[in-house]
């Protein structure tokens, strides 16, 4: 399969290496708003062609599907712009900047009957089934509740602390705790949301806390910052014992515990490019059948994540200059 990417950036680049590693997926084409830079990393990453422009990309016959790695305020012109080419498009977390932008892109996809997918690859990882597993088994017992957090010193990334261009901590990496609780727990049964945030001067939330209460009486209690680094886990409690999931947005290894803190057993997760290799191939299993949705994450899925973020950024009173 023939994969442009829109955006020249630094997951961009993430993505060209995992395409080169690849053999069910080649690095074809790359566009810039900058001709010098698309061609600039055409001869770094091998690409076969590079575009001054996005419309030029999504123009190319042989492209057979477009990885969007723009900021989170474009992806939903980005993603527009492919499906209404006809190019199957996988966009990079956050799907869009607010769900108004994703209902949109995903009616359009339905309209076309064109392929769209949320690129949050840890939906898509080895690691999610790994858990479901351990879950399912009983080890741990019944879900009780699940914590996580991610934090990362992203102090000096300028586009973080922009407002134009959708910054702050909760769409850059509070999406993977949210997305360990919806993988776990769901989203349908949320009954009540409570949050808080630390806000920057510009605006945007540098660092949060968040709790998710379920008509079950489960809860999720989760936290992303964009000021420190933090341990990275996610722990799901059960009634006779817990697990623990290191690097929740790359989990490397699950750790299971029974009720009096005693290890039970330590997996890791097989060997891989970057772990992006996933979405790409569920993607082009999905094209290839036919599909305009991934089943690793629906886009009823997608759509409600961003609309439980938009509440939460509500309750902040975070609002994008674009909205």
């Amino acid at each position: 399969m023939k994969v442009g990417i829109l955006g020249a950036g630094g997951i961009a680049r993430k993505m060209a290496d995992t395409l080169n590693g690849m053999s069910e997926a080649s690095s074809y084409a790359i566009a810039s708003r900058s001709l010098d830079k698309a061609f600039a990393f055409k001869e770094e990453y091998g690409f076969e062609k590079a575009y001054g422009s996005y419309e030029e990309l999504v123009g190319d016959p042989e492209v057979e599907l477009v990885y969007v790695a723009t900021p989170h305020s474009r992806h939903h012109e980005d993603a527009i712009l492919c499906i209404e080419n006809g190019k199957p498009v996988l966009v990079e977390k956050s799907f869009t900047a607010n769900a108004s932008q994703a209902r949109a892109v995903l009616e359009l996809a339905k309209e076309r009957q064109v392929f769209a997918a949320e690129a949050i690859w840890t939906r898509y990882m080895p690691s999610r089934r790994m858990v479901q597993e351990i879950i399912d088994s009983g080890k741990i017992g019944k879900v009780i509740s699940v914590t996580a957090n991610l934090g990362y010193d992203l102090k000096a990334v300028p586009r973080m602390h922009d407002p134009a261009l959708a910054g702050g901590a909760l769409l850059d990496v509070g999406i993977y705790p949210m997305q360990f609780a919806a993988m776990y727990l769901g989203v349908d049964e949320i009954e009540e949301v409570i949050s808080t945030c630390t806000k920057s001067e510009t605006g945007v939330d540098l660092t949060n806390g968040i709790i998710l209460k379920y008509r079950s009486g489960q809860m999720a209690i989760l936290h992303s910052s964009m000021l420190e680094s933090t341990e990275q886990y996610g722990i799901i409690y059960g009634e006779k014992g817990y697990l623990i999931a290191k690097n929740i947005n790359n989990i490397d290894c699950i750790e299971v515990y029974n009720s009096e803190r005693e290890l039970l057993q330590t997996l890791s997760v097989p060997e891989q490019i970057s772990g992006y290799e996933y979405e790409v191939l569920a993607a082009k299993a999905a094209i290839k059948s036919g599909q305009i949705e991934c089943v690793e994450i629906p886009h009823q899925e997608t759509l409600k994540v961003m609309m439980l973020m938009d509440e939460i950024r509500g309750q902040w009173g975070l609002k994008y200059p674009f909205e």
